[in-house]
């Protein structure tokens, strides 16, 4: 089982907007020097000398909105923001 500590930062990280979370996991990629991206499959075996090719970055993506859980306001507000729609379209989204 987790800790209370582990514990209580899932709690407050749940509370977050889908913007706040965006800029934290930028942050974290900042402070730590790492990235988000998903890690690559099993490659060649060791000794293989591999050329990397250079990596394009992806800028649009497919989101797929479940359910907006206990932030309804904040969900709706965010897809306003990000899609210019009004607040019945966001809504109905």
């Amino acid at each position: 089982m987790a800790s209370e500590k582990i514990t209580k930062f899932i709690e407050e990280v749940k509370a977050l907007t889908v913007m706040e979370l965006a800029e934290l996991v930028k942050a974290l990629e900042t402070e730590f020097g790492v990235s988000a991206a998903a890690m690559a499959s099993a490659g060649p075996a060791a000794g293989a000398a591999v050329a990397a090719a250079p990596v394009e970055e992806q800028t649009e993506f497919t989101v797929v909105l479940k359910g907006p859980g206990a932030n309804k306001i904040n969900v709706i507000k965010a897809v306003r923001e990000l899609t210019g729609l009004g607040l019945k379209e966001a809504k109905d989204l």
